[in-house]
């Protein structure tokens, strides 16, 4: 048997060493629990970033995957496949949007929602070629291609891959009034989370998505969603924006799209938008291939029959509430929007990373964020004794260690 020591060993003399994880060796997991090569299990309270919000290997995904990997699994896009006008049609419907675009990971879906800005403000807005421009956020993530990292405001993630990409321009996050000035005659878009993950699930005040939505309809700027994390359920609605009441013009979706099982991501927005796109315009040899179709199509039904998003809103109310009658001298606060928490250490406390660790110890596990962040996402299918069982622990480690 292979051995969680030989497993490191191995990824660090073979793997780029490109993430810092914890030193846990999963093997196989049911719902929101994970084993490791060992035997020993843990609480997953980080749900892969929000991707498995139906729970590890849910047994319904499990079925659609074995069933059509053994019928179909790819046809690229130069023919068609009896799975990617169903997953068309039904999240169109479920979302309210005219039309989708298939593509992998989130990141892809970020880089075609910029692609379908820009193209809109050069064939629909009248901007001059080559001069559009879209505004984002301090404290943004929305992927790791070249592209989306020069608009970071994160050093790290773009030193030493210049040089970087031009036509974008920065705001901080939360600042309707920054976002009005910052706009201009070629101002196509404004890409933004509506709850921040990566930053630590920072929550912006009440109101400012929908004076963002509203500016933006003022000076026809398209106001671009970026879902991957908040979306499907994680923060109490389907969509995070929903809190606020507005429709974004474009919405990206990924992660949870697959309930963890194959990437799968999407862009929606209206016909005005995608119908820009032409035919060799843009594309990708796997997106809407019919594996990740059904694969897709199986995870909304379970969101949606099992209530993910209600279950969400509600047990997010009561592990936030629980939380915050921990009384730890090391916790400043608490912030987020359904099962997506953020524990917010005092600098004093010495960063996240320890208390991570300690929580694997225990049978937890959860990743810092921003050095002095701890990000709670548990998949959606928590039940209530669950949280309760989680909550001894995490009192614990907040508390002792």
């Amino acid at each position: 048997m292979i051995t969680t020591k030989k497993c490191i060993e191995l990824e660090d003399r073979y793997g780029a060493r490109n993430y810092k994880p914890l030193d846990v060796v999963l093997t196989r997991g049911s719902g929101i629990w994970v084993e490791d090569v060992e035997g020993k299990k843990y609480m997953d309270f980080l749900a892969a970033y929000s991707a498995v919000n139906q729970g590890h290997c849910h047994p319904r995904l499990v079925k659609t995957v074995q069933e059509q990997a053994a019928r179909l699994t790819l046809t690229s896009r130069a023919f068609r496949n009896d799975q990617l006008p169903l997953l068309a049609k039904e999240l169109c419907e479920l979302t309210g949007y005219e039309m989708m675009l298939p593509m992998n990971s989130g990141a892809e879906a970020v880089e075609t929602a910029i692609k379908a800005a820009r193209k809109w403000g050069y064939s629909v807005k009248g901007v001059a070629r080559d001069r559009a421009e879209i505004i984002a956020c301090e404290g943004n993530f929305h992927g790791r291609t070249v592209t989306i990292v020069s608009f970071s405001t994160e050093e790290q993630y773009k030193e030493g891959y210049g040089p970087l990409t031009h036509g974008f321009r920065i705001i901080p996050y939360g600042d309707a009034a920054a976002l009005k000035a910052a706009i201009n005659k070629n101002t196509v878009g404004f890409l933004v989370e509506p709850i921040q993950g990566e930053s630590g699930v920072v929550v912006p005040r009440e109101g400012f998505l929908r004076e963002a939505a509203d500016v933006c309809r003022q000076n026809n700027v398209l106001l671009i969603a970026d879902e991957i994390q908040s979306g499907l359920g994680r923060t109490g609605t389907l969509f995070a924006y929903e809190h606020e009441n507005v429709k974004p013009d474009i919405v990206v979706i990924g992660k949870a799209l697959s309930g963890g099982m194959y990437p799968v991501s999407a862009v929606v927005s209206s016909r005005e938008v995608l119908g820009v796109f032409k035919p060799g315009d843009h594309g990708s040899t796997y997106g809407g291939n019919p594996l990740a179709c059904a694969v897709a199509r199986e995870a909304l039904k379970i969101i949606l029959e099992e209530n993910l998003v209600e279950r969400s809103a509600e047990l997010g109310k009561y592990l936030i509430s629980r939380l915050r009658q921990i009384d730890s001298p090391y916790v400043d606060f608490y912030r987020g929007k359904g099962l997506w928490i953020g524990i917010v250490l005092k600098p004093e406390a010495g960063g996240a990373r320890k208390f991570c660790e300690a929580l694997q110890e225990e049978g937890i596990l959860a990743k810092e964020t921003h050095e002095n962040v701890i990000r709670i996402a548990p998949p959606l299918i928590i039940s209530k004794a669950e949280i309760d069982q989680a909550l001894v622990i995490i009192k614990k480690v907040l508390t002792q260690i």
